[in-house]
């Protein structure tokens, strides 16, 4: 099943989507919001999985035709954004680029940071920012998204939590990462809103690409037209979501609706490039001493995506350019 949200309001409307990314239809009758359905799960899904079936089998008269541009994010507001940073290869990397050390216990214990979710960026909205000297970067990752998740909660637990799956644009300042993590309390100013897929889907939309808590496909992400990294979602994954989940619920709840982030996909074969400019500039700095790949400048477009078996767009495609906050669009 694949649910989205239109722009209407602060937190959507909920519509299903169908699994050719084609037609849509709203259901306010079965939840006005994804959050809503989220909340009340299981009498809501078994209810918007009869819509989808319909909609599939082209039995949905109401139906309209989808566009991208239409969406926000599937959850425009959500309760609660965590992201790890599942790839260690990844971790180690931009360490080395801002010349601070990595610890052993990073290869055991998970990193995951608290983002802010009040506004969550739709798939072709702007990233506007005030200042292309901040070092603009995309990071192109996966997040599950959970129901109620009870403090403790083993793997297993985890496992059986997760109600959805998607793809983020966690976009990084790293120009201001080194003095505010030098503070020592994390991340604030040098995370701004992230941007999220057109739809998000149920795990057995991706089959047999979903099993041990990780998605065995590539991510695509292109930096204009240039295909920038395609990596492996699966290959060097130190932690599977279900760590991530029950890692993120040692010492708290975690309500219906959070959304858990993979990190930056990353794989240590570099033939298949990178999901974010900061890692190839530290590759580049490995071999020739110093970086050659700027970060992003206003104009510039992102596309992150993936496709399954088939070569068809699971997620739909998040495509944006960044734009000056000066600027009237």
């Amino acid at each position: 099943m694949k649910l989205g949200s239109l722009k209407a309001g602060r937190d959507g409307q909920l519509v299903v989507v169908s699994k050719d990314l084609s037609r849509l239809v709203a259901v306010s009758d079965i939840a006005a919001t994804l959050q809503e359905a989220l909340d009340h799960w299981e009498t809501a899904a078994p209810a918007l999985e009869k819509v989808y079936e319909r909609l599939n089998a082209g039995d949905y008269p109401a139906a309209v035709d989808y566009s991208r541009e239409l969406f926000a994010a599937p959850l425009p507001r959500a309760y609660q954004w965590l992201d790890g940073s599942a790839y260690v290869n990844h971790v180690e990397l931009v360490r080395k680029a801002r010349g601070a050390e990595m610890p052993e216990s990073f290869w055991t214990d998970p990193l995951m940071y608290q983002g802010g979710s009040d506004q969550m960026l739709g798939p072709c909205d702007d990233i506007d920012l005030a200042s292309e000297d901040w070092g603009i970067d995309f990071e192109a990752e996966i997040i599950v998204v959970t129901g109620d998740v009870t403090m403790g909660a083993t793997e297993s637990d985890a496992a059986s939590s997760i109600r959805l799956l998607g793809l983020v644009n966690d976009v990084s300042l790293r120009n201001l990462i080194p003095a505010e993590l030098g503070k020592g309390f994390g991340f604030v100013q040098s995370k701004p809103a992230s941007s999220f897929s057109p739809v998000f889907v149920t795990p057995d939309e991706l089959g047999v690409s979903w099993k041990d808590g990780m998605v065995h496909l590539p991510l695509l992400v292109y930096r204009g037209e240039e295909l920038f990294g395609q990596p492996d979602c699966a290959t060097d994954m130190t932690f599977n979501f279900f760590e991530l989940i029950s890692h993120a619920a040692k010492t708290r709840h975690l309500g219906a609706g959070t959304i858990i982030g993979s990190g930056t996909i990353s794989n240590k074969d570099r033939s298949v490039g990178s999901c974010c400019i900061a890692e190839r500039r530290m590759l580049e700095t490995l071999e020739k001493g110093q970086p050659e790949t700027c970060f992003l400048k206003f104009r510039e477009r992102v596309r992150i995506e993936m496709l399954n078996a088939s070569k068809q767009s699971i997620f739909g495609a998040i495509d944006q350019q960044v734009t000056p906050l000066s600027e009237d669009v």
